[in-house]
């Protein structure tokens, strides 16, 4: 039986861009939709899924920043960035926004081919039976977490706005709470980036959300030795 190919949105406002790497994907065996900016993507997504999007981060109007942010907190697409600068700091606004790779133009396509291989590899080992919650907020232990807003808010009132990598880990603990996740799952889960998966990247990580929560950080979000972390708490979704 044979499998329907995969398919890869393009976002670009440069047409020849788009009709390149359009090309040399359907070559590579996927099936492949493009959008010259926000609007026509949101078309393209109304008609159906992408397996993963490509997606330029100087486009009108709305960047690929923005975009970006947007869809991560609608979907858990995977998605690549691309732009002409290769400054550090584009690269970590792209990574912070919730994209899954990043890559400077110019760039050789068989690189860009091997990184959506590897982003979608990755997207793919989600452990079955983990799929994410749809909500606006989650509650437990007195904590509220605000997911369109990206903060934490305390009994006190206290208000934290969290990182692009403290959200997208406490996120995913929240879905899963009651569940002891191993590293391996929490990596391919996407809570740290392809250039830091590693384990230590992934403690380093639950440290930092840990402290977020202060002296209880470590009851409520325990480590199971020889098995990973998981948060020890009740979870009300709204």
């Amino acid at each position: 039986m044979d499998t329907a190919p995969q398919h890869l949105l393009i976002v670009d406002d440069d047409r020849e861009i788009r009709n390149l790497l359009a090309e040399q994907l359907r070559d590579a065996g996927y099936r492949i939709s493009t959008a010259g900016d926000g609007v026509e993507m949101r078309k393209v997504l109304e008609k159906g899924p992408a397996d993963l999007i490509i997606l330029d981060l100087n486009l009108p109007r709305e960047d690929g920043l923005t975009l970006c942010r947007d869809l991560r907190a609608r979907s858990q697409t995977p998605v690549i960035m691309l732009t002409a600068r290769g400054e550090p700091i584009d690269r970590i606004l792209g990574l912070e926004m919730g994209a899954d790779d990043y890559l400077a133009k110019p760039f050789e396509p068989r690189e860009l081919l091997a990184r959506i291989r590897s982003v979608l590899r990755r997207a793919q080992s989600l452990p079955p039976n983990l799929e994410p919650l749809e909500a606006r907020r989650a509650l437990f232990n007195g904590w509220v977490v605000d997911f369109e807003q990206r903060q934490l808010l305390a009994e006190n009132g206290r208000v934290t706005v969290l990182s692009g990598a403290e959200f997208r880990l406490l996120k995913v603990f929240i879905e899963h709470a009651n569940r002891v996740l191993s590293r391996e799952q929490l990596l391919a889960m996407g809570v740290v980036r392809q250039s830091d998966a590693l384990d230590r990247a992934v403690d380093l990580q639950v440290s930092r959300l840990r402290q977020r929560f202060g002296e209880g950080g470590g009851e409520l979000i325990r480590t199971v030795r020889n098995e990973g972390y998981v948060l020890a708490a009740p979870v009300t979704v709204e």
